[in-house]
């Protein structure tokens, strides 16, 4: 895919796996578009990348604010990439010591996790096949699932079930949007190095990168953003659901 005056939507961009895509696609020329709530560090972000980077809010649960983010971020150029780094990971058990989850707590991480991938989807699909097509393709379109869709554990009831959400659209989006060019591929990342991580202690954090197979280590958002930056140019992925996990398997807890 062409960068010479690409623009690349980043939802979720304010921080972790995110931002560092934002800065990856930017030194490749691209520019990009960060998405993120009023209260993040979006604006920072963006103010830090300089030229070609711009901030917008918007709530991925809103898919009014995510539509005019994507139509005034197509002010900058052809929107060729969009990726989906926006979500929460709040536990629960389905029956916990306060008894059952309350059914408004699982509602919100569905609502952040698989309606708002959906809206930005849905968003920069629009965008996207108003575009004279680059090397085959009018856009590429990446999500974000996780490992929990695989292996959910004790307490991931909600997270895991938004995530195995996401791994169900890919292939119907992916076929639902071949028509118009525009690939999709989800990314599964396992245990990366961000804020969901950041606030345990450094023991915890050992520990978990540990458990790692190969490399015994947390992730690196970077290493993230690289797979975006090859799922962009390699034009025969589509459709695909991609573990970025070091051979990690999670066990129940």
């Amino acid at each position: 895919m062409t960068h010479r005056d690409a623009v690349a939507v980043i939802a979720g961009g304010g921080s972790g796996l995110g931002r560092a895509t934002a800065h990856r696609l930017h030194r490749q020329g691209r520019t990009v578009v960060l998405l993120d709530l009023p209260e993040s560090q979006g604006a920072s972000a963006a103010a830090a990348l300089g030229e070609r980077a711009q901030f917008f809010a918007a709530d991925v649960t809103d898919p009014g604010q995510v539509r005019q983010a994507f139509a005034d971020a197509a002010t900058y150029g052809p929107v060729r990439a969009a990726v989906n780094c926006a979500g929460v990971a709040t536990p629960g058990r389905i029956l916990g010591r306060r008894g059952p989850l309350p059914a408004e707590d699982f509602r919100r991480v569905i609502e952040i996790n698989l309606l708002g991938t959906f809206h930005v989807l849905s968003a920069a699909a629009a965008v996207m096949a108003n575009n004279a097509p680059d090397n085959g393709d009018r856009g590429v379109i990446v999500c974000t699932a996780s490992i929990a869709a695989y292996d959910g554990q004790i307490g991931q009831a909600a997270y895991a079930a938004s995530k195995g959400g996401v791994v169900s659209l890919t292939l119907t989006a992916a076929r639902d949007l071949a028509d118009s060019a525009i690939r999709v591929v989800t990314i599964a990342p396992g245990l990366f190095d961000t804020p969901l991580l950041s606030g345990l202690p450094e023991q915890a954090r050992t520990q978990l990168g540990a458990a790692v197979p190969h490399p015994s280590r947390l992730g690196s958002p970077d290493e993230y953003a690289g797979l975006v930056t090859h799922i962009l140019d390699n034009p025969m992925l589509n459709g695909e659901v991609i573990r970025l996990d070091g051979a990690l398997r999670m066990p129940s807890r």
